[in-house]
Formats: structure tokens, sequence, C-alpha cells
């Protein structure tokens, strides 16, 4: 499963996983958006033969100010690039709208990525709508339902995955409790003192226990995203 965020070796791009929906959380400059890159990337190279597309979604200027760092040796100009599609939205009101009119789609892309999905959400703003001093978090539960009910009515036509993008400042996802209703599968990510981050699977199921499967140690150096190693990690949690 972390393998799916590093560049693809021979044989790995095949490989399907069984959960539609998947969030990516870490702390500030942790790398995630290069992740989300990579796994663009991917999903892109997946869908090849399909000439299906990849988007992803994110906010224009964050995206200029802090453009992912890639794998050395990929080519910025190669043709996969043509498949991923970039869409910028501004707020939650531009996320809501473009799954809204996902059933419209005569194709469906192979996967929707969303950079920084809880940004979107302006706590003033949101609360403000919702005449709720939680309408954040309202907004984010039904943006998230959208999002849910468009991904599995894409899947009855064929493979389609939706992966977000969070940022947290302590060991786990600030809206976990959210996060865990809608999504079975999270990837924390988080420093290991030396400079370098690692990167954590955990399926999540019904009764709120997650199970680790494995876990990519990765580190960004000269403006390069480069894995240093994949270990396997069987321990369960609670």
């Amino acid at each position: 499963m972390v393998g799916r965020f590093f560049l693809a070796r021979p044989g790995d791009v095949h490989q399907q996983e069984s959960d539609s929906i998947a969030l990516l959380s870490g702390p500030p400059s942790c790398g995630k958006t290069s992740l989300l890159f990579q796994f663009a990337i991917n999903s892109a190279l997946e869908c090849s033969s399909s000439n299906r597309k990849v988007v992803f979604i994110c906010n224009r200027r964050r995206l200029e100010n802090k453009p992912p760092y890639l794998y050395q040796g990929i080519d910025p100009s190669s043709d996969v690039f043509q498949r991923i599609k970039m869409k910028y939205a501004d707020d939650d009101d531009g996320i809501k709208k473009y799954f809204a009119a996902f059933h419209l789609h005569d194709t469906f892309p192979a996967a929707v990525i969303v950079d920084d999905f809880g940004d979107f959400f302006q706590e003033r703003s949101c609360q403000e709508r919702y005449g709720n001093p939680r309408g954040r978090d309202l907004a984010m539960v039904r943006t998230l339902a959208l999002c849910q009910n468009a991904i599995t009515h894409a899947c009855k036509k064929g493979p389609c995955k939706l992966l977000l993008s969070d940022t947290h400042h302590g060991d786990s996802p600030r809206l976990l409790f959210i996060y865990k209703r809608w999504i079975p599968a999270i990837f924390t990510v988080k420093g290991d003192g030396t400079g370098s981050f690692l990167l954590k699977y955990n399926k999540y199921s019904g009764n709120g226990s997650s199970k680790s499967e494995r876990i990519a140690k990765y580190s960004i150096a000269f403006q390069y995203l480069f894995l240093e190693e994949i270990t396997e990690d069987g321990d369960d949690e609670q």
C-alpha cells in the first residue's frame, strides 16, 4: 500500500487496493503534496491503456508557492503528465460543485486527489453558513458524504480512487473522529528525528481499531523525493 506513493517498480503499477477512498495526513513540510503527486503519476501509468485521466484538485496559489518534488530521473516532459488534469479550487464550495456533478461524466477518472482537503473549509464562513459553532465539522461531513457517493457511483463502472490529504500537528489527524467514519484507509506521516519521515498505513475496522501493515521511510533532499526503505509492521493498535 505505502509503495503507491513512491516510484513504481516493474509490476507494481498493476496492483489494486480494495479501499476506494483513503486519507494521507502528516505534519507541515513533510512532503505530502510530493507523495500525492507521485500517487497521481502511478495512477496515470496504470490507466495508460484506457486513456483515463487522473484529477488533481488543489489551491493554485499554494501549489505554485510550494510545488511538489519528484523522484530523480522522472522526466517532467513525459506523456504521463498529460493524463494528470489539474483542477483548482479556493474553498469547499469548489469541491462540492465538482463532486455534485461527478455522475455527469461520460468517463470517470481513474483517481481523484484532493490536496489539503481540510484547508478548504474556513472556520468562520462554515460557522456563519450553518449558524453553528461546529459548522466546519458539519461542512466536512456533508462534503465527505458527497465524495463517498460520487466514488461509489463511479466504481460501479470501474475502479476509481479518491485520495485526500490533511495536515496534523500531533500524532494523528486532527479530525480523526470524522475521517474514520468515511475513510477506512488512513496513511499517517511523522518525523523519525533524523530528518527522514515514516509513512504508515492504518486500516480501520468497524470497531475503531487499526492495523498497520507496512511502513515506508523516505526523505526529501536536493528537491527530490527519495524512498529509503519499506519495512513490515504487523502490530495492532486500539
